[in-house]
């Protein structure tokens, strides 16, 4: 769905071709923000809840900073790294709290979709400043197509799917998937990756929260201390300065 979409968004605009060192990088973005990160964390909350499944992802924003440094570029303070590493430390305990032998293949698959997407939000954030961050999504869409198209029509559910699952589908194809990149994409590239990137710990808050209303799910202390460590770190992360390398 998403895919279709981005496709008449591109016809509309007359988007040009990105050159091929550009493809290079829209198939990073593809292979991590359409595929694995969607797929691992799916299979994981088939197994956790999305309030455990929301403080282990909420280790993307360390994770973009440092692909932030390695592929967008960006040199951020010795300030911004103390505060990026106390939210990563919060995140970390509350993994550990569970016990070494409690950390399963649910968690795994977190913290790989974690990386994956890492790497695609820095190097999306630097590839939308270039062909902006709408077309960035788009092409990486477009460009997933031929690999997401057949195996969502292989796994293309039967009957007995409730109306609930359908508006949720639909909900991350439209969203998800497609318009909430236009204005992350956008905002990594004029804010900074690095910089801009550490708001995504927002995202622990409002899935717990959301978690608790939507899904009835139970949030533990222990989960709510974390969020409240995470959004310190933010808060540290804002104030610091990040430089960006010429060139």
């Amino acid at each position: 769905m998403a895919a279709v979409l981005a496709a008449g968004f591109l016809r509309a605009w007359r988007a040009p071709l990105p050159t091929r060192a550009q493809w290079r990088s829209l198939a990073i973005v593809a292979f991590g923000v359409v595929i694995a990160f969607p797929l691992l964390t799916a299979l994981a909350l088939r197994r956790v809840d999305s309030s455990h499944g929301a403080v282990v992802i909420a280790l993307l924003a360390a994770g973009t900073a440092v692909f932030a440094v390695l592929r967008a570029g960006e040199r951020p303070s010795p300030a911004f790294w103390a505060a990026a590493g106390a939210g990563l430390v919060a995140v970390l305990a509350f993994i550990a709290s569970r016990g070494l032998g409690a950390i399963g293949a649910a968690d795994l698959e977190l913290l790989a979709g974690t990386v994956l997407c890492s790497l695609a939000y820095a190097e999306g954030g630097a590839l939308s400043r270039a062909i902006g961050g709408p077309q960035t999504i788009c092409w990486a869409l477009l460009l997933a197509a031929p690999l997401s198209v057949p195996v969502a029509v292989a796994f293309a559910p039967g009957g007995g799917v409730g109306s609930d699952a359908w508006l949720g589908f639909a909900y991350v194809s439209l969203f998800s998937m497609l318009l909430a990149f236009f204005a992350w994409y956008a905002g990594l590239a004029l804010g900074g990756v690095a910089k801009a990137g550490q708001t995504q710990l927002l995202q622990t808050p409002l899935t717990l929260a959301l978690s608790a209303l939507v899904l009835g799910e139970h949030v533990g202390g222990l989960a709510i201390a974390c969020t409240a460590a995470v959004l310190a770190s933010i808060a540290g992360t804002q104030r610091a300065r990040v430089a960006r390398a010429a060139g």
